[in-house]
């Protein structure tokens, strides 16, 4: 059952007069998320500056840490001076900060997150000679100075709600998200199309509630939404995506319920009850970037990360216990999706 926060008028979720934002992303040519070659210590590399603009903490165990992690690894080798810019949720603030960067003559300018993705299009013309990256979104505008990164979180969501099927006793699985856009449907459909192919597999019925909050940033919206699946729906299994997602990871907690999480590694938020993370991994197509920019090319290309080229992985915390059944379930699938055996649906 797909739920906006605004039809849920009986539910507290109404008092906060929520005002749901949608966004759309184009798709565009997908290029190989092959990693780059590491430099020799001989070859001479031309050093980049690189700003990373994010909507939210460097620490947020979610989006932006993903990303700012894979730049802060790549620092030494790929000879880059970082300039972080956090918690530019707000879109028109964040624009002027990519202007001034764009001013300063930086190399690449990386605004993660698809509510971005206008301000590219009307700065990047201003600057030819800036690369400019955004994601998660496929669309580089037609661009000689864009690239376009997106992330198959349909895939990890596939497994991990597989799993979750398998796992709940109810079977009533609660998916919080916070807007319908990008990775973060990606991830939610993908992870109510896996627990429906459990079902189907294993002959049993499973009730998947999707609630989009609206925010990308508010803990509070994402709690409320899993405090309503709890009490209402009766939900012992739940997940969501973005940022804002610490506020329902702590009603997992509190409540003893499992969790799967995805973006980063999310098991120190609440140890016995993250049963798995779908984690991003950033480094292969940054390097092709800094490649491509070495080399005299700023965008128009579209990168893609996803279990089958490393871009991501499904981690599994030793602090749950998991049934070995439903781990090794879990790992099938991994391998059926890398393989190409499993196509998820989008």
């Amino acid at each position: 059952m797909h739920m906006n926060l605004a039809r849920r008028g009986a539910l507290v979720l109404a008092a906060a007069g929520i005002a749901l934002g949608t966004a759309a992303y184009a798709s565009s040519a997908s290029a190989s998320t092959t990693a780059a070659r590491p430099h020799s210590a001989s070859q001479a590399v031309t050093p980049l500056k690189v700003a990373l603009i994010a909507p939210s903490a460097t620490n947020d165990l979610a989006f932006t840490q993903s990303m700012y992690s894979a730049l802060e690894s790549l620092k030494s080798s790929e000879h880059l001076t970082i300039s972080v810019s956090a918690n530019e949720y707000v879109v028109s603030d964040a624009a002027s900060i990519i202007r001034e960067y764009a001013s300063k003559g930086y190399n690449l300018i990386v605004a993660h997150g698809s509510q971005y993705g206008s301000t590219i299009e009307q700065l990047a013309p201003q600057f030819p000679k800036v690369a400019f990256a955004w994601g998660t979104a496929g669309a580089t505008f037609g661009l000689k100075n864009v690239f376009a990164y997106e992330a198959s979180s349909n895939e990890g969501g596939y497994v991990q709600g597989y799993m979750a099927a398998l796992i709940s006793k109810s079977k009533v699985l609660g998916i919080c998200g916070p807007i319908a856009t990008g990775d973060a449907k990606l991830y939610v459909d993908g992870f109510a199309a896996g627990a429906a192919a459990a079902a189907k597999a294993n002959k049993f019925k499973v009730t998947a509630h999707e609630v989009y909050t609206g925010s990308f940033s508010d803990d509070s919206l994402m709690a409320t939404c899993a405090k309503t699946f709890v009490s209402g729906d009766k939900a012992d299994v739940l997940t969501g995506s973005s940022q804002s997602v610490v506020g329902a990871i702590g009603v997992a907690r509190s409540d003893h319920l499992a969790w799967f999480g995805t973006q980063w590694n999310q098991s120190t938020l609440a140890p016995s009850n993250v049963v798995s993370s779908q984690v991003y991994n950033w480094d292969p197509i940054l390097r092709q970037m800094f490649t491509a920019i070495r080399g005299g090319t700023l965008g128009d290309a579209t990168y893609v990360i996803g279990l089958g080229n490393g871009g991501e992985k499904i981690q599994f915390n030793s602090g749950y216990k998991l049934s070995p059944a439903i781990k090794a379930q879990g790992q099938k699938l991994i391998t059926e999706i890398t393989n190409g055996d499993i196509t998820v649906p989008q």
